[in-house]
């Protein structure tokens, strides 16, 4: 089911100012992750030439990191008040890409660092790893603030159209940043030098950190939807006592751990209960419980399978074309052009979701990506090496036109049908898969490190693609007991016959 139209109540009005300020703070903080996201592999690669090794594992680690810690930095944004949770989100992810900033010049300054003091330059690498992931988690946490709860919080009371607007606008800024900070870094590259381009991410972070709070604090200052919603979750998160409840369960604990200590077997049921009780209210346990009873399991898991891929932009991608001879700006235009269709991604969206739902959207989307990746497959056959790292380019940046309208799709599902208490817990779990599937991609880029079997990681990338449709596929097939309508169909084409007789008549 999708969400119905909000009519009953409506929200109070809110200076329109107030939601720019909300896009111009998240274009501020993505443009420093996508300045990261898209250096971090031409650094890897000019550190430890000819190898995909370094790529591979910063990814690997970055992508484990979010796996790991996802789940939980979801329940976390769920019971810390708004203003904590951006102070946190903007301190450490602005403080860590600094520190990477900084050890990356250090590792780039000293060439030879490899060879006269090996300890000194695993240490760099450490570092620039750990301030790698930790500014990744960080801006997991702005993520699922901004994108899965604040622009959810200020649509409600409101048309549904505005939420699908909002998603749009959200996801152009993400892709326009996309579009500009690898242009911009990949010139700095070419024509200054690797080490300038650290600099100037680590001097970005710096000075936008700050602009960032205000604006961020301003905007949930001014409206008031955030501010309600932050009082129910605050009484949401308060602990329910009852005085002679925890007494009986206390009690109920202890006997099943002391009746009959002389008894071993029953002193080994105890320790039993209490290891599958810790188990089962750990974090990342109730954070995966929540999610797999809702609605959008198979959605979620579909659009989790497409980061199992080097089909994109990425580090390795990113250091395979810089390997074969690829320029780096021209790595950044390409990557801008991919941008520049992603965005147009965001503009198409509405109009299709406006008229054939937001299911049905999904569905064609992820098989218009699956079509236009057939050119990726393609350029593994061609004998010259730089037309088919073009040919590789050209099917990756046109399939971000299906990409991004299913992740806009998959995203909007998960706002209509996930409950308001499950909303923040459902998006950490959520990155926290994807970035599984991250991780298993990077995994196999450890295991063939070599840029010459790059093809065999195209090909492991595009079966990805195809269980993901399939999936989803199945998914709207078990909801509308059909996946196309024939019917309609069978009638456009005759209406098509008919016309074309009709004209060759005339």
């Amino acid at each position: 089911m999708e969400r119905e139209p909000l009519i009953v109540q409506d929200q109070p009005a809110f200076p329109s100012f107030l939601i720019t300020y909300l896009y111009i703070g998240h274009f501020l903080a993505r443009w420093g992750a996508r300045m990261w996201e898209f250096s971090v592999g031409l650094y890897m690669i000019s550190v430890w030439p000819d190898s995909l090794l370094l790529a591979a594992i910063y990814g690997a680690i970055e992508s484990a990191s979010v796996a790991l810690f996802g789940p939980i930095v979801g329940q976390w944004v769920d019971r810390l008040t708004y203003v904590k949770v951006l102070r946190i989100w903007l301190l450490a992810q602005n403080l860590s890409f600094i520190v990477a900033g900084v050890s990356v010049v250090a590792l780039l300054v000293s060439s030879t660092l490899k060879s006269t003091n090996f300890p000194a330059f695993i240490l760099l690498v450490i570092l620039t790893n750990i301030s790698g992931a930790v500014g990744v988690i960080s801006t997991l946490a702005g993520t699922i603030l901004v994108e899965r709860e604040w622009i959810v919080v200020i649509s409600e009371g409101h048309p549904p159209e505005l939420l699908t607007k909002m998603n749009s606008i959200i996801r152009r800024i993400d892709l326009t940043s996309k579009l500009l900070a690898p242009v911009l870094t990949g010139f700095i590259i070419s024509f200054v030098s690797l080490k300038a381009s650290a600099m100037t991410l680590a001097l970005w972070t710096t000075l936008t950190v700050w602009v960032e709070y205000w604006l961020f604090l301003s905007v949930y200052k001014g409206i008031p939807a955030l501010g309600e919603s932050n009082r129910r979750r605050f009484t949401r998160s308060l602990p329910i006592s009852d005085p002679e409840e925890s007494a009986s369960t206390s009690q109920e604990r202890e006997s099943l751990i002391s009746h009959d200590g002389d008894n071993a077997s029953t002193t080994k049921i105890g320790w039993r209960r209490k290891i599958i009780c810790w188990v089962t209210n750990a974090p990342c346990v109730g954070a995966w419980r929540v999610y797999l009873r809702q609605e959008v399991v198979l959605p979620g898991a579909a659009l989790a399978l497409l980061f199992f891929t080097v089909l994109s932009f990425g580090t390795l991608m990113t250091a395979t074309l810089e390997w074969k001879g690829i320029p780096a700006y021209v790595i950044g235009i390409a990557r801008g052009i991919s941008a520049i269709i992603g965005i147009a991604a965001t503009l198409v969206y509405p109009i299709v979701q406006s008229r054939i739902s937001t299911l049905r959207t999904g569905l064609w989307s992820i098989w218009s990506q699956w079509i236009f990746l057939f050119v990726c497959v393609g350029s593994i056959w061609i004998q010259n090496s730089l037309l088919a790292a073009y040919m590789l380019m050209a099917g990756v940046a046109t399939s971000r036109l299906g990409l991004w309208m299913f992740d806009l799709s998959v995203i909007q599902q998960m706002q209509d049908l996930v409950p308001e208490s499950d909303r923040c817990v459902v998006g950490g779990v959520q990155n926290s898969l994807q970035s599984t599937m991250d991780l298993m991609a990077y995994i196999m880029g450890i295991i063939i490190s070599n840029p010459q079997d790059f093809w065999k990681l195209i090909l492991v990338s595009f079966l990805a693609v195809t269980l993901a449709a399939l999936l989803y596929s199945y998914h709207l097939y078990r909801i509308r007991k059909h996946i196309f309508h024939f019917d309609k169909l069978l009638a456009s084409i005759q209406w098509l016959i008919r016309s074309s007789g009709d004209g060759a008549l005339e």
